[in-house]
């Protein structure tokens, strides 16, 4: 008698859902939106301009920290959402998003001067680059075909339901 084992390879590659795909392309984004905000403090003039009441030329008010919470907000949402929305509305939701946000983040670049063109370049590109990734992955999302209801027949003869 024979006993086959299949032995396993050194590293195993399993199949990663669209979902989980879709969601942390969300979450790298997330984390390098947050990270570039956090960098640009470092900036000269950013915290005295803070302190002194202007974020670039914008006096601070409540209108204008609820449009970044808004805008910080919709890809945090979106990690939560690649999970858990059902398939057809999620690819829609994904392709709409990221859409959306590549020029918003091209936007940033926006009264950048040479000096910071590598900051800016590096940030931005890595941004456009997940959501390129998110567009293709929700882009070429896998389909299955649909069975209309009642379409499955029954042999008579083999009584085998086909």
């Amino acid at each position: 008698m024979t006993v086959r084992t299949t032995t396993p390879t050194p590293v195993d590659n399993p199949p990663v859902s669209v979902q989980a795909k879709l969601a942390a392309a969300w979450t790298s984004f997330m984390f390098l939106y947050i990270y570039v905000d956090i960098l640009n403090f470092y900036k000269p003039g950013v915290v005295d301009g803070i302190l002194n009441g202007l974020i670039w030329r914008f006096d601070i008010s409540s209108t204008l920290l609820t449009i970044f919470l808004v805008s910080v907000s919709i890809p945090a949402l979106m990690v939560v959402l690649s999970i858990s929305l059902p398939a057809r509305v999620n690819r829609t939701t994904n392709l709409v998003v990221a859409s959306l946000l590549i020029p918003y983040s091209i936007f940033n670049a926006a009264g950048a001067t040479w000096e910071w063109a590598a900051f800016y370049g590096i940030s931005i590109g890595i941004e456009v680059l997940l959501l390129v990734f998110i567009l293709r992955s929700a882009w070429s999302w896998p389909r299955t075909p649909a069975v209309p209801a009642g379409s499955a027949t029954t042999d008579l003869r083999q009584g085998v339901r086909q």
